[in-house]
């Protein structure tokens, strides 16, 4: 019996899988999340969201709800620190440390903003709603058993003992997703990274130990306790994380709190363990992305140790690239052909980002450290700076054309972002309409057209008129944003729906709205019109 037909069935309901799900439901694809646990998790296992995330959220409206769920750690700020005690350590003598997108100029080549560190269950918190007011459905206490596949769909059978028939499913089940097993996709990579760890999240007040300042991690070592303590909401909510040799069970509650004392230095504050997770760091990326109408996205797709925070920032890019195909074919904007590209596309990031995870483990210097001797040493380890890991990436498949993927700086991320298609769209303030907005801020659901020329603007309009891809334009006077495309007043650059370069002209042709249809036929995939 088929109890429900969709366009998009999506395996777990963590934050990659809700942000999907967003992603989708903005653009009108019914979308369901399915989720084994009986909610969303309480214990987050990543806490940083890069540039590419914020702006990425800003673009759905939800900077300022995001910015609002985070623990500021703009004033004061100490970022990674190491002390043999908590108590013993005077806090208000350490020296402040700037945003890391401060100090890597990511303000310059970003819109996204937030004011610190956000706990997968607090964006979860944002996620969730944000989804279900644009439609999404999510189901909580309920796994996928199995599915099928076939030409036109996916039918799945849930454990509530229903069944849904969906155009696509997508698996955001983490590192042992089932999903990927069920389709027989094998994994590579270097496997375990490090000894079994064991997480702890705790609740109790360290707010007089700090005094007023605030630790994005803290590494303790003494006799009683080696480990990391992770900032969860800056006052009474933290992780612990050990090493450990032994099975879950064996952190009772007494030895979490004997192990969370030793960390403060003081065997007074009231300590209550929340829950307690297993973990290890890993290194695999699945051999691809896509088989048939399924899809794999985050952890499901790769696991990354989580030096960097690549990982959750990396899967969501992961949604965010996915999604907007989907609504396009779904809707007939684009062929089928444009899938294809997911993979194309992600499966070289997800390479690259774990290479580079990996690359930082000997010595996290590289990715946290600044100046010139520390931009040389990562130039020795062929490890890129983070600004580049998270915005510099370039895609190379058939929804770009004349693709440049090699790289103009590993170091200065703003090289990186130069109009070439494949980058992304660079960044620029811009004073439109009595409001300041970026140019990001222009790309709409479809491709959009930006352009200073009026012939451009008549042609893409004439062209919006009867094709299919429901192209946009924006007519803009020539400034620094089109000289940081690469083009003139009288070019044009064709942007896709996540902010990605399609196609450039750096000036005028001869025949705009014929190249205009044959550019926007390439890059959505679209039957031969000859």
């Amino acid at each position: 019996m088929l109890d429900k037909q969709i366009p998009v069935l999506i395996v777990g309901g963590g934050s990659v899988g809700l942000a999907t799900a967003l992603f989708l439901a903005d653009q009108g694809v019914e979308t369901l999340v399915v989720e084994a646990q009986d909610g969303p998790s309480e214990h987050p296992r990543a806490t940083g969201l890069g540039p590419r995330t914020a702006e990425i959220l800003r673009a759905f409206g939800l900077q300022d709800a995001v910015d609002a769920v985070c623990v500021d750690m703009i004033e004061g700020g100490l970022g990674k620190i190491a002390v043999r005690t908590l108590a013993e350590t005077d806090f208000a003598t350490l020296p402040s440390i700037a945003p890391m997108r401060r100090i890597s100029g990511q303000d310059d080549v970003s819109p996204g903003r937030v004011r610190g560190i956000c706990p997968q269950h607090r964006l979860d918190s944002v996620l969730l709603p944000a989804a279900r007011e644009r439609g999404a459905t999510v189901r909580y206490s309920t796994r996928l058993e199995s599915f099928t596949q076939d030409a036109t769909g996916v039918r799945a059978r849930l454990s509530d003992g229903s069944t849904v028939r969906a155009d696509y499913l997508i698996g955001a089940d983490g590192v042992r997703s089932g999903v990927r097993e069920q389709l027989g996709i094998g994994v590579s990579g270097p496997g375990a990274l490090g000894n079994p760890m064991m997480s702890m999240l705790f609740h109790t007040d360290l707010t007089s130990y700090l005094q007023g300042r605030q630790f994005v991690t803290c590494n303790v070592e003494n006799p009683g306790v080696r480990g990391m303590l992770v900032t969860v909401d800056g006052a009474k909510e933290w992780i612990l994380h050990v090493e450990c040799d032994d099975a879950a069970d064996a952190f009772s509650n007494d030895r979490c709190r004997t192990l969370i004392h030793a960390a403060i230095g003081d065997p007074a504050p009231d300590v209550q363990v929340i829950s307690v997770l297993p973990w290890r760091p890993r290194g695999l990326i699945a051999d691809r992305f896509q088989h048939g109408r399924a899809f794999l996205i985050g952890d499901a797709a790769r696991a990354v140790p989580p030096l960097g925070a690549f990982g959750l920032n990396t899967g969501i890019a992961d949604g965010h690239n996915l999604a907007w195909k989907i609504a396009a074919v779904h809707a007939g904007r684009a062929g089928s052909g444009l899938l294809d590209t997911y993979t194309t596309e992600r499966h070289p990031v997800a390479q690259m980002v774990l290479d580079q995870a990996v690359r930082r483990l000997p010595d996290p210097r590289l990715h946290w450290g600044t100046g010139p001797e520390i931009a040389a040493a990562r130039h020795a380890a062929d490890v890129l700076n983070a600004p580049v890991v998270q915005l510099g990436y370039r895609y190379n498949s058939t929804a770009v054309i004349d693709p440049a993927p090699e790289l103009p700086s590993t170091e200065d991320v703003s090289l990186d972002l130069d109009g070439t298609p494949g980058s992304r769209l660079p960044h620029r303030w811009l004073d439109l309409n009595n409001a300041r907005i970026s140019t990001l801020d222009l790309i709409g659901p479809h491709f959009t057209l930006l352009t200073a020329s009026p012939q451009w603007e008549a042609a893409a309009r004439k062209v919006a008129e009867s094709h299919p891809s429901e192209l946009s334009v924006q007519r803009i006077p020539a400034g620094d944003w089109s000289t940081a495309t690469g083009i003139n007043q009288t070019g044009a650059v064709l942007v896709r729906p996540d902010h990605f370069i399609a196609w450039r002209s750096a000036g005028p042709t001869a025949d705009p709205v014929t190249d205009l249809i044959q550019v926007l036929d390439r890059v959505s995939a679209q039957p031969d019109r000859s």
